[in-house]
């Protein structure tokens, strides 16, 4: 997903569906799944079933049923999947905006606004044998063929995706977990990984078992590209008590930022780390991880290495790695949630969230109509500006959002309104039921805004969307 664009949100899962529409009715377990940083097929069985399955993959891949968009795009709508969790989700598009592994929150203009040719452009690109890596967990079975057609492996940013949020801050979100995003210049810091498998073990203590706040206390680390990750720590909440486990996530983080952890803690990540790499169901994600560090040009540690290092990390390297990390935080809470948050030196922590700008432009002023003024005081401090480079909004909490015409990611056609995407997430709404005489304002917007950005609204999605 993170190959695609927020315009063809979507075209590798509709790639994915389109080759395994194909299959004959199978006896054995088979799927497959996209997620942000590969797309796999998947299968087990006999040996002669495996051969049958990855030679129709191929065989779908290089002319896939392109007759099937519209059925497939309706699957798609049906099965409304997400490549991230939520809040992992929310966390990858405050770091990166609307672009990479940023895109995994957002749905884009729909499936069925994709097009054909986006969809055989995606698949030139992406879908041949030179950007390809097979899995197997036994000898290469007899008769075995991968008829892809060869193509230019896709070039990658050398020093990962490109961030717009890099320094501590925190977000409300529509998320159902809180979240702490720590972002890495190094996939294998064996330190960093070790530190914050302390910090899960410390709220699993005391956010579940001491004080009854949470149930699951998750570990999940994203690598985005360029040899780069995002661990992301996220804790759920008993219904009302979103705020005290915020708090107490923010607070255990820079208490081990400041302090390090225990000897023993460290010893007993280790050991688990152990245990992990001697269960043989482990093998097959051993293979997985090396396979992309083939894929990508990434380094990779294989578990005797990573274990040989971990045995020599220190509390105080630790505490050091997990102190730069934190210098990066993201705090992600559920709506409604109002922690109070502080930094090390006792400030506040800093409110994040799109990219908001202190002023607004100037230019041609839109305002609601005098009726909506007469009895929405929201109304009377809410509207849009017309810039010489850009769209800024007011809402009516008075916060200005504003995007650069060059920094607009899609354009959402409402019959003769339109809704704005930035790439920093910011949305923009430019709707006659919002603001009156928007009519210059949208003809400005079709004139700046290149041609393959705009669509129409997708027939799947509703009003209350």
């Amino acid at each position: 997903m993170r190959d695609e664009t927020f315009r063809t949100l979507g075209v590798t899962h509709l790639v994915e569906h389109l080759a395994m529409s194909t299959l004959p009715r199978l006896h054995h377990d088979h799927n497959a799944c996209v997620d942000l940083r590969t797309t796999d097929f998947l299968a087990s069985g006999r040996p002669e079933q495996i051969v049958v399955f990855l030679e129709a993959v191929c065989r779908a891949l290089a002319d896939l049923p392109l007759d099937r968009l519209e059925r497939e795009a309706g699957v798609l709508a049906a099965e409304a999947s997400e490549p991230e969790h939520p809040t992992i989700g929310a966390l990858l598009s405050r770091r990166y905006g609307v672009a990479g592994p940023g895109l995994a929150p957002w749905r884009g203009p729909g499936a069925d606004r994709i097009t054909p040719q986006a969809v055989q452009e995606h698949v030139r690109r992406h879908f041949h044998a030179d950007n390809a890596v097979l899995i197997l967990s036994g000898p290469p079975p007899e008769g075995l063929t991968l008829p892809l057609p060869r193509g230019d492996r896709p070039r990658r940013v050398s020093g990962g995706p490109s961030v717009i949020a890099a320094v501590p801050a925190w977000s409300q979100e529509c998320v159902p977990d809180v979240g702490l995003g720590l972002h890495s210049d190094r996939h294998d810091d064996v330190a960093l990984a070790l530190a914050v498998d302390v910090l899960r073990e410390r709220l699993v203590r005391k956010a579940r078992h001491e004080q009854g706040l949470s149930y699951e206390v998750a570990l999940d680390r994203c690598r985005v590209g360029g040899g780069q990750s995002e661990r992301v720590l996220r804790v759920d909440a008993r219904e009302g008590e979103e705020r005290r486990v915020a708090e107490l996530l923010w607070n255990e983080a820079q208490r081990l930022a400041a302090d390090g952890p225990a000897a023993a803690e460290l010893a007993e990540e280790v050991a688990a780390a152990k245990e992990v790499f001697s269960n043989p169901r482990h093998a097959m994600a051993d293979l997985l991880r090396l396979a992309e560090a083939e894929l990508f040009g990434e380094s990779a540690l294989d578990p005797q290495e990573w274990l040989r290092v971990a045995d020599s990390v220190t509390p105080g390297q630790a505490r050091d790695a997990f102190a730069s990390a934190m210098d990066t935080a993201l705090l992600a809470v559920p709506d409604g949630a109002e922690p109070r948050l502080s930094l090390p030196d006792g400030s506040p922590l800093p409110v994040g969230g799109c990219v908001r700008s202190d002023q607004l432009p100037r230019g041609k002023v839109f305002r609601p109509s005098p009726l909506q003024r007469l009895f929405s005081a929201g109304a009377r401090r809410s509207l849009l500006v017309l810039g010489d480079d850009a769209v800024a909004m007011r809402d009516p909490d008075g916060d200005v959002h504003a995007i650069r015409f060059d920094e607009i990611v899609g354009v959402e056609a409402h019959g003769q309104g339109r809704v704005l995407f930035g790439r920093g997430g910011c949305v923009i709404p430019v709707l006659s039921d919002l603001f009156s005489k928007t009519a210059p304002l949208v003809q400005q917007i079709d004139q700046v805004v290149p041609g393959e950005l705009r669509y129409p609204v997708s027939a799947y999605w509703t009003d209350d969307d």
